[in-house]
Parts: C-alpha cells; structure tokens; sequence
C-alpha cells in the first residue's frame, strides 16, 4: 500500500509530486474503480461512471485515514484574467495534496474515457478529447504530471493500447509514446509518456486502464 509524504519540503512548487504522491493517486485510482465496478450498470456513460469511480475513492481514502489529501468532484476551470464568465472546461476528477491546498491551480488532474478493442470512435476521443486537454494546456498547466483512466469496455486491452498508442505517436511524436510502467494489481495495464504543453512545457502523463467491462 502507497503511503503519504507527511509534508513537503519548504519551497517545492505547488505543482510538485513526490513519488508517494503519484503511487497514492495510482492505488486510489485503481482501487476505487474496482470498487465501483459492481454499481455500474450495463450502458452506463462516461460522466456516471465517474461519480461511482470518485465516491468509491473518497470512501477508501476515508478507510486509510488520509488526512492531507482531498478528492474533488468535476472541476471547472475558469479563464481569470477576463471577466467572461464562460468555462473552459471540466476536470473529471482532481486530488490536492497538503501543500496544494489553497492554491486552485495546484491540483492532479484525472481525465476519464471509456475505451474499448476495436472502437476507433472511443479509442480516438480517449486522444483528442483526453490527452489533448494536457497538451494544450487547458488541463493542468505547468503540472509535473497528469493522469488518464481509461474505463475499458471491451478486451484485448493489447489492442486499445495499440490504437491509443498509434494516435500518440502521429499526433505528439514519439515521446509521447506509451511506455509500459509496473501495473497496479487493480488495473489491466499502467503506461507512461510525456507530450510538449503549450509548446514550452513537457508533461508527464501516466495512463491508467481498468476492467470495466460491466458497463459495455
């Protein structure tokens, strides 16, 4: 089990993650969708799967007594240097850390997509609707690091990691090809890669798929 770094050494960014930090929101990620996978329903969308996903990692974190991080619901990100009171867009699911707190740019980021072999449509948006957020910048600006979760609908999960990884590749470049990283024992399969944000700033991305398949 991932335990917590207590604190944070003084002066450390906001956007910094310890590698506790990141195997903690790894275990809650994974542990919390094999959890929720008994309430999902056959046919149920991306956004109420979510919901289950995040209840059921607030009631684990809330088992191991973590006290220094807090799991928030869909958040809205706001252009503040304008008075427009339009939204950018919506986070699936955010974590802040102890020394994050107070800071509403400081946040792990967690963007959902269901996934499934041989479905180019969700297999494509998990691209161009998931990880393309982080490339622009539109989701975790300046983070270190970023997190995908794919909900996969149908096996082999060879064959969606193929797909996802092809699309990387042509779109971003090779860094951003899936790298195999150790799984979680509550995931079918952890990778890593790095994309450019913003053309300026490279961020790391660890892409998480879980068995969902209760909701094809």
């Amino acid at each position: 089990m991932s335990l917590l770094t207590p604190d944070i050494p003084y002066g450390s960014p906001a956007f910094a993650l310890s590698d506790d930090q990141i195997a903690t929101v790894l275990d809650l990620v994974c542990r919390g969708a094999a959890d929720a996978r008994a309430d999902i329903m056959p046919g149920m969308l991306e956004v109420p799967t979510t919901m289950v996903v995040r209840k059921a990692m607030r009631r684990l974190k809330k088992a191991l007594g973590f006290t220094n991080l807090q799991i928030r619901g869909e958040h809205e990100l706001e252009d503040m240097s304008t008075s427009d009171p339009s939204i950018l867009g919506r986070i699936d699911i955010t974590l802040q850390f102890l020394h994050q707190f107070g800071d509403e740019d400081a946040y792990v980021a967690v963007e959902c997509k269901r996934v499934r072999a041989g479905d180019a449509t969700l297999n494509g948006s998990y691209v161009t609707n998931g990880v393309h957020r982080f490339v622009t910048g539109q989701y975790a600006a300046g983070h270190e690091w970023g997190f995908m979760l794919g909900y996969v609908l149908g096996v082999p999960i060879e064959d969606v990691v193929s797909f996802v990884d092809a699309r990387l590749r042509k779109a971003y470049g090779d860094p951003a090809a899936l790298g195999l990283d150790t799984p979680h024992p509550a995931s079918l399969a952890v990778f890593n890669s790095a994309v450019v944000q913003s053309g300026q700033h490279t961020i790391r991305l660890k892409h998480v798929f879980v068995d969902m398949l209760g909701a094809a």
